[in-house]
């Protein structure tokens, strides 16, 4: 950085500056509490999806337990065939949201599997969407907090360090400028006084 010029028109672009990152700031600060506004919903409707496949899991061990004896992979029953997320745009930051789910079951045979398998898929199914939409929320996350950091580093930059630094030099000037005006008035004082005392030799 160059060497701050003492002068009326530095004065007046330091001010300038001034005026600009205060505007600045409460779009930030507001942007910042939208932000943490999100990741807090966020963070809470992970931690129920976790509640709910927790659930689910007792569930299943409660109502199935000869599951546990099933030859088959029942891992591999349910899959995932196409899903589809949208987009939403949160103070410039793209979120994924899951709009849709399409699920595929692999083919068994009613006759030759055991009669629990039925409700056994209906349970898996809820199972691997929830698991998906604790990807998506994870990821929504992810991006929530880099969103967080950034905006929080440029609200800090304006508010901890550039409004400081111009308003430090704004007073230096003012004072540079004050010393300068009374030297001034001094320095004339003297040369009056000088001028007088010229004219009565």
């Amino acid at each position: 950085m160059g060497k701050l010029a003492l002068n009326k028109s530095t004065l007046n672009k330091e001010g300038r500056k001034v005026k600009a990152y205060r505007k600045f700031v409460p779009a930030l600060d507001l942007k910042r509490k939208q932000l943490l506004a999100e990741r807090a919903n966020s963070r809470k409707s992970l931690t129920e999806l976790e509640d709910t496949l927790e659930s689910l899991r007792l569930q299943v061990r409660e109502q199935l337990p000869m599951l546990s004896s099933y030859q088959g992979n029942i891992g591999q029953l349910v899959e995932i065939d196409d899903f589809s997320l949208r987009q939403v745009n949160l103070v410039g930051i793209k979120l994924p949201e899951l709009e849709s789910v399409s699920l595929k079951v692999r083919p068994y045979s009613v006759l030759a599997t055991e009669h629990w398998l039925d409700p056994m898929v209906v349970l898996l199914k809820k199972r691997v969407e929830l698991q998906l939409e604790q990807q998506i929320l994870h990821k929504r996350l992810e991006l929530l907090e880099v969103g967080l950091r950034k905006t929080t580093q440029r609200l800090n930059l304006f508010d901890k360090v550039l409004i400081p630094e111009a308003e430090k030099n704004i007073r230096k000037i003012r004072i540079a400028l004050s010393d300068s005006e009374r030297a001034g008035v001094v320095t004339s004082k003297i040369a009056k006084n000088k001028r007088l005392k010229a004219g009565m030799a």
